[in-house]
């Protein structure tokens, strides 16, 4: 999926939410354990009944690796249920992989060739030759770790050099030189606030992936105030808030319901800045 695309999807659902499956085997339903694959069980209803109030899904691929080899099968058959059944939809694997030139080559096959996602999450510190060769997929994207929303995000990103710059904003600087806003986004964790409108002076035409909102408690009034542009530029993500909503059998309409509630304040957000009517 491009730029355009993705844009007029936007346009067109009136929502920039990106719900995130993590989907956890000790979380979901009780009465889903008895099914063949209670995980891509618990997904389908969660796509099916959320499809139309969001323009991305991300699957966390730690939730799905830490069950081995059946974890990964549920995980390509929830890539492949959405690209059969809701094509308009972005796919991002959340998987911030990110290594030297050849082994993210493999990366890179497994995701964009084999699996067919949208985007991948790519971790930078090992700049240029790890991030490359996930940049040769044609409307393929990497989504580059930029500043991220735990409290450890202290720890490094926001480290200052001589020249007063942060290593966030070093990140943003430099990976611009390897590919366009047509092919690389970057994570940008909702608890930043005001720290968008820093990230829009370096990267002001870049679609920004924004964790954090919802159960990790950041504001989605603030992230649409401060980051967003002129095409709208957003995916915010919510995970916990939306997947587990209801642990009954009535989860995917508790889901909906939560969907549908952000999807109609985005709305409000997008007639804001008179992206939509």
């Amino acid at each position: 999926m491009n730029k355009k695309q993705l844009v007029k999807n936007i346009q067109k659902k009136r929502s920039f939410l990106c719900i995130g499956l993590d989907t956890d085997i000790k979380k979901i339903p009780q009465h889903l354990l008895s099914e063949e694959d209670p995980i891509f069980t618990f997904n389908k209803e969660i796509i099916d009944a959320t499809a139309e109030y969001c323009v991305a899904y991300k699957p966390n691929l730690a939730f799905y690796e830490s069950l081995g080899v059946q974890g990964m099968l549920s995980f390509e058959k929830t890539v492949a249920y959405i690209r059969k059944n809701y094509p308009d939809q972005f796919i991002i694997a959340d998987a911030k992989r990110g290594d030297i030139g050849n082994t993210s080559e493999m990366y890179a096959r497994s995701f964009f060739d084999h699996i067919k996602v949208d985007a991948v999450t790519v971790a930078p510190y090992m700049g240029e030759d790890s991030v490359k060769p996930f940049l040769i997929y044609p409307e393929s994207w990497v989504i580059l770790l930029a500043l991220t929303s735990n409290k450890g995000s202290q720890d490094f990103q926001m480290t200052e050099f001589a020249d007063g710059e942060k290593l966030f904003e070093k990140v943003l600087k430099k990976s611009q030189e390897w590919a366009t806003d047509e092919q690389l986004m970057y994570v940008v964790g909702a608890t930043q606030g005001k720290m968008f409108l820093n990230i829009r002076t370096y990267a002001p035409n870049h679609f920004l992936l924004v964790p954090g909102v919802g159960a990790q408690g950041g504001s989605l009034e603030e992230v649409a105030k401060y980051g967003m542009n002129d095409e709208c530029g957003l995916l915010v993500n919510s995970s916990r808030a939306i997947i587990y909503a209801d642990t009954t059998e009535n989860f995917a309409l508790a889901a909906a319901r939560e969907a549908h509630v952000v999807q109609q304040e985005m709305a409000g957000y997008l007639k804001d800045r008179r992206i939509i009517i």
